[in-house]
């Protein structure tokens, strides 16, 4: 059986609220602290993704504009005011609401950024927090081929055990390239009193899915009673991917 787990259905802090906020920056403002609330509330119930990953987007972007403001500005000369035909050039007049329009634009990010890096910060936390106590390790002996593979991660709130199996790949983007971790849930197995042996569980596995016949499974263990779709199944993927960069070199 294979299934996803879907983003939260909070509105959450986006670009827009930036670049249409110019017309009023206080309402702008109102906006971004509400929506900036909305995250601390979720933080406050352990809940991470995808919160945090969409400030840390988010930040970086504005940060790019903050960057490019100044191209924006000279990027369009204007109107044609006049053309001064003995020092043969043109003479625009940039329209005074573009200027100020961009200038609102950049008072509102800079006053944003901060209260951002505020809430990055404790989303951080919370994913580092989780990270110290969720524990990994491999379960028998590890192939040489890690690409692709099984991880058993818990849901003590729900009280049971996901089995989920992943592929790592690598995605270029341009000159960039970008590790990636793609995950599909096979099935869910109820925790009664102790984990199942994960030996066992790789055992079975083996035999439902031949087209992995030696595969690397890794078991994540932990006593936190977080929420599993929203923090605990993502810092264990982030956990996972780093520990295969090192040991496949190209994650």
């Amino acid at each position: 059986m294979e299934r996803s787990f879907a983003r939260g259905a909070g509105k959450g802090l986006r670009l827009e609220h930036f670049l249409s906020g110019a017309a009023d920056v206080e309402r702008a403002q109102y906006e971004i602290l509400a929506a900036l609330q909305e995250t601390h509330r979720e933080f406050s119930r352990n809940v991470i993704y995808p919160y945090l990953s969409d400030l840390i987007q988010l930040f970086e972007q504005l940060q790019h504009i903050l960057r490019g403001l100044e191209g924006i500005r000279n990027a369009a000369p204007g109107e044609v005011r006049q053309v001064d035909w003995e020092a043969c050039r043109i003479i625009y007049e940039r329209p005074a609401f573009d200027a100020d329009r961009i200038a609102a634009v950049e008072e509102l990010i800079r006053w944003a950024l901060p209260h951002i890096q505020d809430a990055i910060e404790e989303g951080r936390t919370i994913f580092e927090f989780v990270e110290e106590h969720l524990h990994m390790e491999p379960v028998g002996i590890v192939p040489s081929y890690q690409e692709e593979g099984y991880l058993i991660v818990p849901d003590q709130r729900g009280g049971l055990l996901h089995v989920l199996q992943y592929q790592l790949s690598v995605v270029s983007g341009g000159s960039e390239r970008y590790r990636t971790l793609r995950t599909v849930h096979l099935k869910q197995i109820p925790i009664r009193g102790v984990y199942p042996a994960p030996q066992r569980i790789k055992l079975d596995l083996i035999a439902e899915r031949r087209e992995l016949p030696n595969p690397a499974t890794y078991f994540f263990a932990t006593d936190l009673d977080f929420p599993f779709a929203q923090t605990v199944l993502p810092v264990a993927k982030r956990k996972l991917m780093r520990y295969l960069f090192t040991q496949v070199g190209r994650a």
